[in-house]
């Protein structure tokens, strides 16, 4: 009785492989995020990704303007920006930007209580692939005299 459980048991573990199998077959890939670029979706290309205010003195607004464009074929639309600190706020175009187009994402940093070395991370959320694009500002605050 107990070889008949048993076997039982394998035949009904290998009849649901099997079908699993054949249902993993049928998944859509097409939205899996990879590192291959599909000719048929937005790419986002920045001139630069990182930039230096060099020295400032603390208290001083200081701003950068990221350029970019749609490499891509279908429209991009950056859904956020969003910086890794209170004292860097970007702004970023909320329409989208067409095949070809270029567009800017500006960025205010505010030195105020800040002092010696200091970078920010800048995160960039669109419908590209990957997802996330990081931007960085880096500047040497000094104090005031």
């Amino acid at each position: 009785m107990t070889k008949i459980i048993y076997v039982t048991t394998l035949l009904l573990a290998l009849v649901s492989c099997d079908q699993t199998a054949k249902e993993t077959k049928n998944i859509d890939t097409s939205a899996i995020e990879t590192d291959q670029t599909s000719y048929e979706e937005p790419i986002i290309n920045f001139d630069k990704k990182t930039w230096d205010f060099g020295t400032i003195t603390d208290g001083e607004v200081v701003e950068h303007t990221f350029r970019f464009t749609n490499t891509g074929s279908k429209d991009l639309v950056i859904s956020s920006a969003s910086a890794s600190c209170g004292c860097t706020i970007p702004n970023w175009p909320k329409e989208p930007i067409a095949p070809g187009e270029k567009g800017e994402i500006k960025v205010e940093f505010n030195s105020n209580g800040k002092k010696d070395m200091v970078t920010k991370d800048i995160t960039i959320l669109a419908n590209t692939n990957p997802v996330k694009t990081i931007l960085q500002i880096k500047v040497f605050v000094e104090k005031k005299s």
